[in-house]
């Protein structure tokens, strides 16, 4: 080669990067950096929590399935007494609620809820020993203590591991595993119908389901993280990075949090509380009523006990592709949220009106506003993802969620109660209850939508700076991150000062804007 030539190629590469190209790159290398740590939290937590919802649901609505295949002739329930059984589940989920809802933030989340999942599928499994009314109002009490951890945990570990743009996808992705739970449990409930043995299909589906359950509990033992500083499957700068980022983009760090009086005060006299509880209370009267009486008013259709098994299979279809939906819906936009709520419950107002009107409408109108109602459920998600993306400050943000879970135990021990025996077959009374709730809850997500848009223009007013939907408010004494910055790399482009730690709440955040 020549020599000149030579020396100029050396020249070439010994070239210094320019700032613009050294910017470039190290910008480049914090995406990946982002995009690597998402993609590893996302790995190992929604597998993780979309299955242990999965068996959530399958648990609690497994009683519907087994109504139709023997439990309460079994069992000798007369009356209301199989409205009750399907209520008490609900006292028993009431009376741990709040209780739980201050220990999840102060126990290792993983183990404690590996430990609930345990006692959840031995109950499970017991109930199949069960012969009368007693047995089972006892065993329902017990599981709905066993499952009063897991909602509020999940909440928890959400808003722990992800920002205020993830949080309300993420919901819907593991929230999802409800739907498909009921899709799961009615193929489930169709294959141990056909069985004839010593056990009746009704026990041997509380058998399967329990054991399923206990052992799923070692999984979560083993591979759920308790937090994200004991995250072995990231690196020590990818735990740095993850902590970072929801403080930043997310509603601040949760660990080592202590109990605050203040910020049950400061929860208690939020209107965005008591709005969010209404609706909570609201959603879930159609749903105690529907999700334990669904077989049953699938069979006064007409339909056998198994046909009534595989149509609840389209409904969980529906519900789980809402949930999933309107979730990434709500995470891709800012200010959808309470519109959302509106479009999931319009169906299920529809559908109730069509089954109100019965016996003047034929078989497959009725089925079909049954199909309706099952948009219906895609409410509850929603407005949990409000709760974990607008309320900062660990008390307060757990304070709203025992709220949250007491109105929705209120609503589904008061669901069944409207499906009187004197009713039967029509049931005119609960379908009215349904359609009058769901109108409520149409006023109060409009009412909601309205509040929060004054509040972020008063706050905006106030401070002098618009902030931010997607942001977790100022933070190194005056960054706050811009609109791409939380969707992004962020988390490495700021120096975190200590007081960015603290506890807050939203209330005392500057530059903290709420999602509508």
């Amino acid at each position: 080669m020549d020599t000149s030539k030579q020396t100029e190629v050396t020249a070439t590469q010994a070239t210094p990067e320019t700032t613009q190209q050294i910017d470039a790159r190290v910008d480049a290398e914090q995406k990946a950096l982002a995009q690597r740590v998402l993609r590893k939290i996302d790995w190992r937590l929604i597998p993780l929590m979309f299955i242990t919802y999965n068996l959530n649901f399958m648990d609690k609505t497994i009683l519907s399935s087994a109504s139709v295949f023997g439990l309460r002739d079994d069992t000798g329930l007369v009356g209301q007494q199989y409205s009750w059984v399907s209520s008490v589940f609900y006292f028993g989920y009431f009376f741990w609620e709040y209780p739980t809802t201050y220990l999840i933030p102060r126990l290792p989340v993983a183990k404690y809820m590996a430990l609930n999942t345990f006692i959840w599928g031995a109950v499970v499994a017991i109930t199949a020993a069960c012969t009368n009314y007693g047995g089972l109002i006892t065993v329902r009490f017990l599981l709905g203590v066993a499952e009063a951890t897991i909602t509020p945990a999940f909440m928890f570990i959400t808003s722990t591991w992800y920002t205020r743009d993830e949080i309300p996808t993420r919901t819907g992705y593991w929230f999802a595993g409800n739907s498909i739970g009921g899709l799961v449990a009615s193929f489930l409930a169709f294959g141990i119908g056909h069985i004839t043995d010593s056990l009746a299909p009704w026990q041997w589906m509380y058998v399967v389901l329990g054991v399923m359950t206990f052992i799923w509990g070692i999984p979560l033992l083993l591979f759920l993280p308790d937090r994200i500083e004991k995250a072995s499957f990231l690196t020590e700068e990818e735990r740095r990075f993850a902590a970072d980022r929801v403080v930043i983009s997310g509603t601040g760090r949760t660990a080592h949090a202590g109990y605050k009086f203040d910020q049950v005060i400061e929860c208690l006299i939020d209107p965005k509380t008591w709005f969010i509880f209404s609706m909570s209370l609201l959603t879930q009267i159609p749903n105690g009523g529907t999700q334990n009486f669904g077989n049953i008013v699938l069979k006064s259709f007409g339909f056998t006990s198994l046909q009534s098994t595989l149509l609840v299979i389209p409904a969980s279809v529906i519900s789980a592709g809402t949930i999933a939906g309107t979730g990434w819906i709500a995470g891709r936009f800012r200010h959808l949220n309470c519109l959302l709520i509106i479009c999931v419950v319009t169906p299920a107002i529809l559908g109730s009106s069509l089954i109100y009107v019965r016996p003047r409408t034929s078989s497959g109108v009725q089925l079909f506003g049954y199909f309706l109602l099952s948009t219906g459920p895609g409410a509850i998600p929603l407005l949990m993802s409000l709760v974990g993306a607008n309320y900062k400050g660990v008390t307060k943000k757990m304070t709203m969620t025992a709220l949250l879970f007491i109105a929705y135990c209120a609503g589904n021990i008061a669901g069944p109660q409207f499906f009187r025996t004197k009713d039967a077959p029509h049931y005119n009374l609960a379908f009215r209850a349904i359609l009058v709730c769901y109108c409520l809850v149409v006023g109060l997500a409009t009412g909601l939508r309205f509040y929060l848009q004054w509040m972020n223009a008063k706050r905006e007013r106030e401070e002098g700076v618009k902030g931010s939907a997607g942001a977790g408010g100022v933070v190194a004494s005056g960054k706050l991150a811009d609109e791409d910055d939380v969707r992004t790399a962020v988390a490495t482009q700021v120096e975190l000062r200590a007081e960015d730690y603290d506890d807050v709440t939203d209330w005392k955040t500057f530059g903290f804007r709420y999602r509508i």
